[in-house]
């Protein structure tokens, strides 16, 4: 599977947005007009070259600049995408010479007006890139929903493709170990790019082709690999499972985003393809789609089915370095818990065990929190057992939590009708957050530091809200019998 970061990429940008804000005064008087921008540098040094990254608009006063020809061919050497040049207040004017070589390199020069300030420039580039990671990020979102929905169909992996043709605007296809073409939606391309995706899915295949013999030494394959003909982007993804499946793509654009919306069509498609994933084991997978897509239980209880049992474990998942996980992230850790049904929600993965199944173990890199076996029709409860535990996990610095029941004991003592009304006038005061505050305080021996952790808030506000609990029970949670009551409460009300 291909390699997806935890969202797409900050898109470049276009030198010629940056020129459309009057209120900066630019002027391009050299150079190319399209150019892509990755960042802002600043340097006074006669040869920056060793300082740059590539893609940078470079601005500078041209304190050292000396021999302007040598400057830009470094720059140029390096990468640079565009050369910002302030007038004031060491040259009153752009040097002819500097504009000269510009044009001779083409490299874009940019004359920067006295009254804007560099950091000026480096905000609105800034800005710029923020706005549009953020478009990115809407339309990355955009395609995962619909994505997800393709795969909830009757015929999933077709719709799967034909969504992905939609959202990158190209050619998709998904060829067999043989090069075959199984599927494929979007419109027609040209024989030499045809050609050359055939090449690239050779490339990436996961295993020799039938009757291929393996060449000893073979280094593994790729999980993805890319070229472009006439103008066209290719891509080339192999698929999990086993089954040596291609998929490949032809655009007619590379946009930042593509390649985390491409993973996300990878994962599906790896899950709906599986040699394990049948009619009955697909059916299971847009189950879970549609619940987590807000679905009633009742509608999708029937394509979970009833094998064994009729409980599932929800567990929850975060990275432990508290980066954002994605699809192929939500998928990796489901197969090593033995399930294909995984969704990720923001940064949480949730994952869906039929049970019996193995007991849940800790996974290198993740926090899980895990909720008790439940019924299809009650996985709501599950997923908020299974939020708990992780939220206690993370509070704790364990690597596992796991939803513990509180009947048994004592407890068993009292008619579970009772009990709930007890609990139910006891807590009548407190809201739900209020009342799930009380809870992981409790919960957590009454500290502030990790309740603060688990619920995701500032201590302070913490302290607030038990100290309104308080209030509003008119009881000193100072005393362990007023604890030891509440907590009772909490679990039965």
């Amino acid at each position: 599977m291909p390699d997806s970061p935890a969202g797409p990429p900050t898109p470049p940008i276009p030198l010629a947005e940056l020129l459309a804000r009057e209120e900066l005064g630019l002027r391009r008087i050299a150079g190319p007009e399209h150019a892509d921008l990755l960042w802002v540098h600043t340097s006074e040094m006669a040869d920056p070259y060793p300082y740059l990254l590539g893609g940078e608009l470079l601005l500078t006063a041209g304190v050292q600049l000396a021999d302007a020809d040598t400057y830009v061919a470094r720059l140029v050497q390096a990468g640079a995408s565009a050369l910002g040049f302030g007038v004031a207040p060491v040259h009153d004017t752009v040097p002819p010479a500097l504009v000269e070589a510009c044009e001779r390199h083409g490299l874009p020069l940019v004359e920067v007006p006295p009254e804007t300030r560099f950091t000026t420039i480096a905000r609105a580039v800034w800005r710029l890139m923020a706005e549009a990671r953020h478009r990115e990020l809407r339309r990355v979102t955009r395609a995962q929903q619909a994505l997800a929905t393709a795969a909830a169909r009757p015929d999933p992996v077709p719709a799967v493709l034909r969504q992905l043709a939609v959202q990158l605007d190209g050619r998709v296809t998904l060829l067999a170990a043989d090069g075959g073409v199984l599927h494929a939606a979007g419109g027609r391309t040209a024989p030499d790019v045809r050609t050359a995706l055939a090449r690239l899915a050779r490339l990436v295949a996961p295993a020799p082709l039938p009757g291929t013999p393996s060449a000893p030494g073979r280094k593994p394959s790729p999980a993805s690999a890319t070229d472009t003909r006439g103008g066209t982007h290719l891509f080339a993804y192999a698929l999990g499972g086993g089954q040596g499946l291609v998929l490949t793509l032809a655009t007619p654009r590379r946009d930042s985003g593509d390649h985390t919306v491409a993973g996300i069509a990878v994962v599906l498609l790896s899950l709906l393809t599986a040699p394990h994933q049948g009619a009955d084991a697909a059916g299971r997978s847009a189950a879970l789609v549609r619940l987590l897509l807000g679905a009633a239980p009742q509608d999708v209880a029937p394509l979970l089915g009833e094998g064994d049992s009729n409980d599932w474990t929800v567990v929850q998942a975060r990275r432990a370095d508290g980066t954002p996980a994605d699809a192929l992230n939500a998928g990796a850790l489901g197969a090593a818990l033995g399930s294909a049904l995984s969704e990720v929600d923001r940064d949480t993965v949730r994952i869906l065990l039929p049970c019996p199944h193995e007991a849940v173990a800790p996974q290198p890199g993740w926090t899980l929190g895990v909720s008790e076996p439940s019924p299809v029709t009650a996985l709501r409860d599950a997923d908020v057992q299974a939020a708990r535990a992780l939220g206690h996990a993370e509070a704790t610095r364990t690597p596992l939590g796991t939803h513990r029941p509180g009947a048994g004991g004592l407890a068993d003592l009292i008619p579970a009708d009772r009990a709930e009304a007890h609990a139910r006038a006891l807590l009548a005061p407190l809201t739900e957050p209020l009342a799930g505050t009380l809870r992981c305080w409790l919960s957590l021996h009454g500290s502030w530091d990790r309740t603060a952790v688990a619920l995701k808030v500032h201590r302070n506000t913490v302290r607030q809200r038990i100290a309104r609990c308080a209030a509003l029970l008119d009881a000193d949670l100072d005393d362990m019998d007023v604890r030891t009551e509440l907590w009772f409460a909490l679990r039965r009300g």
